[in-house]
């Protein structure tokens, strides 16, 4: 029922398209880009109800509060605390490897405002979890959210990040001048 919800208003009523042609493995991460609103966050749920898939997302532990903490991790919300020096990416990696079935979505800007450095946790996750990362593009320009690349991470960060975000540099969040690909 909610599954047919969702598609009715993501795809109906909104009017979304997707372009969704790469496998979705029992274990990966998604890196979603570009976040430029929180307008992502509905447009991320929605999608990923009506396709019936459950992922689990990083958000800042501010948005953890009374009563929406509770929601939040509900479902799948997991808190970040951008100033801890915690090993993180460590802990979300060996989590990756002994769970059956793990799938993490990121935003490799770290934040809805214009950041030419993208953060790379998402790819010491995947790196150390053996894991592929699937690209996922939201374009509001073209209502179209797109995944058609797989990258399975060589510990060549810099070359494989300058792929994953060659495949980014053409969509458009929101608000297209809070986005770069900082290349």
């Amino acid at each position: 029922m909610i599954r047919k919800i969702c598609a009715r208003v993501l795809y109906g009523i909104l009017g979304w398209k997707k372009n969704v042609t790469v496998q979705h493995p029992e274990k990966c991460i998604i890196c979603l880009a570009p976040h430029t609103s929180n307008r992502d966050f509905v447009i991320g749920q929605l999608y990923m109800r009506a396709e019936g898939m459950r992922i689990n997302f990083m958000m800042k532990k501010e948005w953890f509060f009374f009563p929406l903490g509770p929601i939040f991790r509900h479902i799948g919300g997991i808190p970040v605390w951008r100033s801890k020096h915690t090993s993180m990416t460590d802990n979300l990696a060996a989590e990756a490897k002994k769970a059956s079935d793990f799938q993490l979505c990121i935003t490799p800007e770290g934040t809805r405002s214009l950041n030419p450095n993208w953060k790379m946790g998402f790819y010491y996750i995947a790196l150390k979890a053996g894991i592929p990362i699937l690209l996922y593009g939201v374009d509001y320009s073209r209502k179209l959210i797109q995944c058609t690349k797989t990258i399975v991470p060589t510990g060549d960060a810099d070359r494989d990040m300058h792929e994953i975000k060659q495949y980014f540099k053409d969509f458009k969040g929101r608000y297209p001048d809070k986005f770069t690909t900082g290349e």
